[in-house]
């Protein structure tokens, strides 16, 4: 196998480029595997963007694809791709704590997550596990377990969350890509405080995911990389198929959406319960991702947004209500963190009653928002309200006023997993900290390779 292309060369490619290297034999997965073991083990210390890291398993799945390399050609779409899942999903071989004391010294997995199982069958190589808050819960990566994911853009602060390990990992060059899982936000709120492009598909669109259609079904998996095309590679991949390739990734390549018609809104359904305040580099970002679109040819226009009341508490009842079904030991609360123990005992507290009141209310706020929203092919919002806080910051608040600033950081991001809706976001602007800012561009069902497009048109428009 011959592999002109030099490990110090593997940094410069995007990650298609790396999966065409590969697949064509000019990059073998041992070298690109011990190229993303070196960047972590030089960066992972200051970032902590993974909670384990498995080098011998790793290059001993690459050398068993070099291997098959030889005899049959490449695997799948994602042959020798190194990558990394969150510490909530199952990979085999490797332990999963979900962030917490409760599960630290569990044993490793017996096999792989679907959605793991689907992108290994695909090609890809998993370094380990990346940093997620305790359970998953919050929109920052700090637990009990292991240091922070700290925010490559600027390491004092988060990275956001719970995607917030695998965000910093690709941002720092650690990873191409990553698989990320988005509950209210998960994906696009590390994306954006990252710099990266975040796909949140829509309920039931990936087909490891729970299809159950129910306000109560949040969380989906999705890709996060640092292009439109990057992110449709994983995502295809995702979706499985005979060799992970699926419809995407030719969209995002053409990077030439439809017109369309496209509102952009600061409407928040957290208000009037909380006051939310818009940073000026949140609305800069707005404002100049609707200006180019606009002069892309596309309609333009606000968007005459009234949510329905209620949405904070509702969304807390059911946001919380799992922890009451999780796999919990009997002396939980004495090894939870504060946020994870006071969202247990709120959902203990809430009687079925009130949770299949907050369900029904829920149900009709979202088809009541899907409906405002279908006037438009797209609706632009904000992601992030202000920039990402320093390392610390939420969790040195009593756990009520924790929850209430993350409500107010992301106060944009849930809504779209109550409605079940795709939504992407998109790298807009850097401020004069190197901040980045971000969209998002919320989609109608089914859209999501569309999305991509949009979001690799608005990189070439701002470029």
């Amino acid at each position: 196998m011959n592999h002109p292309v030099q490990a110090s060369g593997l940094a410069r490619l995007t990650a298609l480029q790396l999966r065409d290297a590969l697949a064509s034999g000019e990059v073998s997965a041992v070298a690109a595997t011990r190229h993303f073991l070196d960047v972590t083990r030089r960066r992972d210390p200051e970032l902590g963007a993974f909670i384990s890291v498995e080098p011998e398993a790793a290059l001993a799945r690459a050398e068993q694809l070099d291997r098959g390399f030889r005899d049959s050609g490449p695997v799948g779409s994602l042959h020798g791709m190194p990558l990394a899942f969150k510490d909530l999903v199952d990979v085999a071989g490797m332990r999963t704590t979900f962030g917490s004391r409760t599960a630290v010294d569990a044993p490793p997995a017996d096999e792989d997550d679907p959605l793991a199982a689907a992108v290994h069958s695909a090609g890809g190589i998993s370094l380990g596990k990346t940093t997620v808050p305790e359970l998953g819960l919050p929109c920052h990566s700090e637990n009990l377990i292991s240091p922070g994911a700290r925010n490559p853009l600027d390491p004092e602060r988060t990275a956001g969350g719970s995607t917030g390990g695998g965000a910093a990992a690709v941002a720092a060059g650690m990873l191409p890509f990553a698989p990320g899982t988005d509950g209210g936000g998960s994906i696009r709120i590390p994306a954006a405080a990252c710099g990266l492009v975040g796909l949140k598909p829509g309920r039931g669109t990936v087909p490891t995911d729970r299809q159950e259609d129910s306000v109560r079904n949040l969380s989906v998996s999705g890709p996060l990389a640092r292009t439109a095309v990057d992110a449709a590679l994983l995502y295809d991949a995702m979706l499985g198929g005979p060799r992970g390739e699926g419809r995407s990734l030719p969209r995002a390549q053409r990077a030439e959406p439809d017109r369309l018609r496209i509102g952009y809104s600061t409407a928040s359904p957290f208000t009037p319960d909380l006051e939310i305040t818009l940073a000026r580099p949140a609305l800069d970002a707005l404002t100049r991702a609707a200006a180019a679109l606009e002069r892309d040819g596309h309609e333009v226009t606000e968007a005459d947004l009234d949510y329905a009341p209620g949405y904070h508490e509702d969304f807390r009842t059911v946001w919380t209500a799992a922890l009451t079904e999780a796999p919990l030991p009997g002396d939980a609360e004495r090894l939870l963190g504060p946020l994870a123990a006071y969202f247990l005992e709120l959902a203990r507290g809430d009687t079925p009653d009130r949770l299949a009141g907050s369900v029904d209310r829920l149900t009709h706020w979202a088809a009541d928002a899907r409906r405002q929203l279908a006037a438009h092919d797209v609706v632009l919002t904000p992601v992030l309200a202000f920039a990402p806080p320093l390392i610390g910051t939420f969790t040195s608040l009593p756990p009520a006023e924790d929850y209430e600033l993350q409500c107010r950081f992301t106060p944009y991001t849930s809504m779209v997993n109550v409605m079940g809706l795709p939504a992407v976001s998109v790298p807009v602007l850097r401020d004069a900290e190197g901040l980045s800012w971000s969209v998002q561009a919320i989609g109608r069902p089914g859209t999501e390779g569309h999305l991509l497009a949009l979001a690799a048109r608005l990189e070439h428009l701002l470029g």
